[in-house]
């Protein structure tokens, strides 16, 4: 028995360094793929539903997939969602008439499956989606009813479920007074439900102030419910992502996040980091720390912080809750599986059996292994972890994109008229929001510049970022490069500035006049283009680093297809260099640094994994340039 034992415990050892070999975030994510390989059924052997617990679990998997690179975890995403949306948009098992806010959720996975394919079932999954907030029924102040099934009801649930998906589709397709909705939602809510002692915001409101759970007063439920807390948190960091910077209800949402932390933080366990599945109730009996309401506060405060929208010292809240949840509710079995324990499965107010939102209700509810939305908050919470743990190089420093000598537009599927190619904001194929994304990883942050550069609008910014001069082929009437601009360019590198530019082959951009800057620093772009591929003909655009430099170190092997080589003279050195021709170039002018690639190599369809062999390291190439050009910003 006692040798069994021990074979045992070796097992499990093993298993468990194995796993510990990946990210917590990942070890999750396999965990869940695992469980759910082909679609997803909350109890095993029942058949599938669309279900808001799925997006939270695709949405953690979105992150892991933006954060490593790693094109498998974006296939298991539109493998999941291909199970429910038809080729003609409709959505199985989704009925819009049932006006469920949960059933929305799921629409800003398929926003990001859309942005990235192009597929038109997806638009219309999306679009039928957003018709429910047409007409879904509303308090007489306007918030959005739970379900339609319990009337003049909005729990703090439902603004994670509704309102970042609705926000999304608002800033792509500029419905811009959507936002003023959307901040009455999150303003209106706290006004109603916030508890003035705690800060602490009850579980549910009713309008009517009819239902058992109700105080007749207020309208409020009894208590305050640890995971509706965590949604509410979630909702208000996701939907920022999507707010304009100038729409005051930005800010108004940002206030209610810093009392929102003030208050969270001041039911933390102090001992072990957690939250009680009742927050303000930590001893009284049969109240228990619960997994998904601590991954959802810890998710929430490190976003935040890492946004700038609380203090940083919020994110020690962060780390202690998130070592805690690693302590006190992740395991390793013996097949080297991590699972989560600790998670209620549900809690509601009212339905059938009426469900009274007592302590002694909460407390009845199971808290079981490997509950979805469990996971799927752990993973979120794990990728801002993970993200948190990355050296900050880039802290303090803006990052600024030119938006005038690359001005190209277009109208979206919504109508509207978009820049494209090589912006933050674009996330399709020709896009750089998972460059963005890499920037904003090492605390950095970014921007645009759309006027022409000048010494003013130049001020500040430690990195500038040129893509692809526009010629005829790209706008009627392009921004040429000139003396004056780039004389300004070159004033702002030689007194520190860090330049990256990125050009094109020759059809495929200005060289003509652009090379008025780079020859600055002694860079000249050819009009010899090379890695002309064919199809998927990729090695034909294979870019070898045989010797690591400064830049690259750990990159071995790179994909560029269609470039513009170049000439070096002092004071540019060649970095790559290949069959003779040079491929990067850097220089060091003045107190700055310039580097120069004849290609936008690293925008969407090149890092994300989906299209080039994983065998090219874009993703790694692009990190480590990031990396390096924040390292040249001189220190002040």
């Amino acid at each position: 028995m006692k040798r069994i034992s021990l074979i045992l415990l070796l097992l499990v050892t093993v298993a468990a360094a194995i796993a510990q070999q990946k990210p917590y975030s990942q070890q999750m994510a396999q965990t869940a793929m695992r469980t759910w390989p082909d679609s997803f059924s909350v109890v095993p052997g029942r058949p599938a539903r669309w279900s808001y617990d799925q997006g939270v679990i695709l949405k953690g998997i979105e992150g892991i997939w933006k954060l490593y690179g790693d094109a498998s975890y974006y296939n298991y995403i539109q493998h999941s969602m291909d199970y429910y949306v038809n080729d003609d948009g409709t959505i199985k098992d989704y009925r819009r008439d049932e006006f469920n806010i949960d059933h929305t959720n799921n629409g800003k996975v398929l926003m990001m499956i859309y942005n990235v394919t192009g597929k038109e079932k997806y638009k219309k999954a999306i679009d039928n989606i957003r018709s429910q907030f047409n007409d879904h029924p509303r308090t007489k102040e306007g918030g959005f009813w739970h379900k339609k099934i319990y009337p003049w009801q909005v729990w703090l649930d439902g603004l994670y479920m509704g309102q970042p998906f609705y926000a999304e589709y608002a800033k792509w397709a500029k419905q811009d007074s959507v936002f003023d909705d959307i901040a009455r939602q999150f303003i209106n809510i706290e006004r109603h439900t916030r508890d003035a002692k705690t800060g602490l915001l009850y579980h549910g409101w009713d309008e009517s102030k009819e239902q058992q759970w109700a105080n007749k007063e207020t309208g409020c439920s009894p208590h305050f419910w640890g995971r509706a807390m965590g949604w509410y948190g979630m909702a208000m960091v996701d939907v920022l992502d999507h707010f304009p910077a100038n729409h005051p209800g930005r800010d108004s949402i940002i206030k209610i996040l810093n009392r929102f932390a003030k208050a969270v933080t001041g039911v933390q366990d102090a001992k072990s980091g957690l939250w009680y599945d009742i927050l303000d109730l930590p001893n009284r009996e049969k109240n228990y720390k619960e997994a998904s309401a601590s991954c959802m506060l810890v998710y929430t405060l490190a976003k935040a912080v890492r946004n700038g929208y609380i203090p940083a010292t919020y994110l020690q809240n962060a780390k202690k809750g998130y070592n805690g949840i690693i302590k006190e509710f992740i395991e390793v079995d013996a097949n080297g599986q991590t699972n989560l324990k600790g998670t209620v499965s549900v809690s509601g107010l009212g339905g059938k059996p009426y469900r009274d939102g007592s302590f002694e209700y909460y407390m009845r509810e199971p808290v079981v292994v490997n509950d979805p939305k469990g996971m799927g908050a752990f993973i979120l919470c794990s990728v801002e972890m993970e993200i948190a743990a990355l050296p900050k190089a880039g802290a303090g420093k803006k990052v600024v994109m030119d938006n005038y000598f690359n001005n190209e537009w277009r109208k979206n599927s919504y109508g509207v008229n978009v820049r494209r190619h090589y912006t933050w904001d674009d996330t399709e194929n020709g896009g750089f929001s998972l460059f963005g994304d890499i920037w904003r990883s090492y605390g950095a942050g970014i921007s645009s510049l759309e006027a022409a550069p000048t010494a003013a609008n130049l001020k500040g910014a430690s990195v500038y970022i040129m893509v692809d001069p526009d010629g005829m082929r790209d706008t009627k009437t392009p921004n040429y490069m000139d003396e004056k601009s780039a004389t300004e360019i070159a004033n702002w590198v030689k007194a520190g500035g860090v330049l990256l530019i990125m050009t094109n082959d020759t059809m495929n951009c200005d060289l003509k006049h652009y090379n008025i800057l780079p020859e600055k620093f002694g860079i000249h772009f050819t009009d010899k283009s090379r890695n002309m591929v064919k199809g998927s003909e990729f090695e034909t655009g294979a870019v070898y680093n045989r010797t690591p430099n400064a830049v690259f170190s750990k990159t071995k092997k790179m994909y560029l297809k269609e470039i513009s080589t170049i000439e070096v003279k002092s004071p540019a050195k060649a970095l790559i260099s290949q069959d003779g021709d040079v491929i990067m170039a850097t220089a060091k002018y003045g107190k700055g640094t310039v580097f120069a690639v004849g290609d936008p190599w690293i925008y969407n369809e090149y890092l994300d994994g989906r299209k080039i062999p994983a065998e090219y390291e874009n993703f790694s190439a692009a990190n480590e340039l990031v990396k390096w050009l924040l390292t040249q910003v001189p220190k002040k």
